[in-house]
């Protein structure tokens, strides 16, 4: 997610405290639609899928294996949606406590749904989203944990409680269930264990974009899981990317590119190596599209292997699906553009 210094502070779903991390558990989650299907299997999904949705800005979103669906998020109304062929949102998580969901990750193996949460800043006077309040805004969030099949909030970590401005922005997930969770306005990546313990994981400056006319800009944004041990993730405004080792994550280091992504937000790694990397120019003077990379070195080094432009404006994440790696758009940037006072209805999901 990506921020305007003057107009909008990109999506919140805000962040993460070190110290004071409060464990809330929840015991009902409301279903503004009782029935969400587990769509059909499909051996080929559309190359481009159009959903309505009132104001919905789903700003992340992830396949889900075990409906062979999207799940996609809501920068608005804090929902969870599964969406299918057809493109209709059918709602799956509903919580007045979340404000705001954004970065989303499936965890089938332990029959989880994790998501960070939280209320977007966009200045001082902004109301982006439903239930925001000043004394919410930029100082609440963290990571919500569901139960994938029924969609109940079962642990919320609240992770908001240090001073300042935070974004809880995306997420990873290593294969013993611990996620990783970038806070965009303070350079840190926190660590939620799979029993709901939040702790500091890193703080950098190396990771941190600084403030700008007294607003905090993105720095570390899209995250994901190495199969070496390590997280690779980037920096929004530079569009650099890092190597952090799991075992040591002192010893991360900046990644070799010939050229940088700026205005990257959600990244995936495909099976086969390929790092996908959605860009934006909600705040950058990259592109609206998607880049895709490989490294010769484990991840020392890496090349861009080829860029598409989105003919849809700001793409904020891609996920890999079995019919191929799919972008999504939903028009954030006039929702950030204006402050939260304009929206626009629908968002797509197209295949590149």
């Amino acid at each position: 997610m990506p921020s305007h210094s003057h107009k909008a502070v990109l999506p919140g779903l805000l962040a993460l405290a070190t110290a004071a991390v409060m464990l809330v558990p929840t015991a009902t989650t409301a279903h503004a639609e009782q029935n969400a299907p587990a769509a059909s299997a499909t051996t080929a999904l559309p190359a481009l899928i159009q959903g309505p949705g009132e104001a919905i800005h789903p700003e992340g979103f992830t396949w889900d294996p075990t409906r062979k669906a999207f799940l996609i998020g809501s920068l608005r109304h804090g929902t969870i949606s599964v969406v299918g062929a057809d493109g209709i949102p059918h709602t799956l998580v509903s919580d007045p406590s979340l404000i705001a969901t954004g970065g989303i990750r499936v965890d089938a193996a332990r029959n989880r749904l994790l998501a960070t949460y939280g209320d977007v800043y966009a200045g001082p006077n902004a109301l982006l989203s439903d239930g925001s309040t000043p004394e919410t805004r930029g100082r609440y969030g963290g990571v919500a944990i569901f139960n994938l099949t029924t969609g109940v909030l079962e642990k919320r970590v609240e992770l908001s409680q240090s001073p300042g401005l935070h974004l809880a922005n995306d997420l990873a997930l290593d294969p013993q269930g611990n996620a990783y969770a970038t806070d965009s306005f303070t350079g840190t990546i926190y660590k939620v264990t799979p029993s709901g313990t939040g702790s500091v994981f890193l703080q950098a400056p190396a990771l941190d974009a600084g403030y700008e006319n007294g607003l905090p800009n993105v720095g570390v944004n899209g995250i994901v899981y190495h199969p070496s041990g390590a997280l690779i993730v980037v920096r929004y405004d530079s569009g650099a990317l890092f190597r952090i080792p799991l075992s040591s994550p002192e010893n991360f280091r900046e990644i070799s590119l010939k050229e940088r992504i700026p205005g990257a937000d959600g990244i995936v790694l495909g099976s086969d190596g390929t790092l996908y990397a959605a860009t934006n120019t909600i705040r950058s003077n990259g592109i609206d599209g998607l880049f895709k990379l490989r490294s010769p070195d484990g991840w020392r080094s890496a090349q861009i292997v080829s860029k598409a432009v989105s003919p849809e404006a700001a793409p904020t994440t891609v996920t890999l699906t079995p019919s191929g790696a799919y972008v999504l758009s939903s028009n954030v940037h006039i929702l950030f553009g204006s402050g939260g006072t304009q929206t626009r209805d629908g968002f797509a999901l197209r295949r590149f």
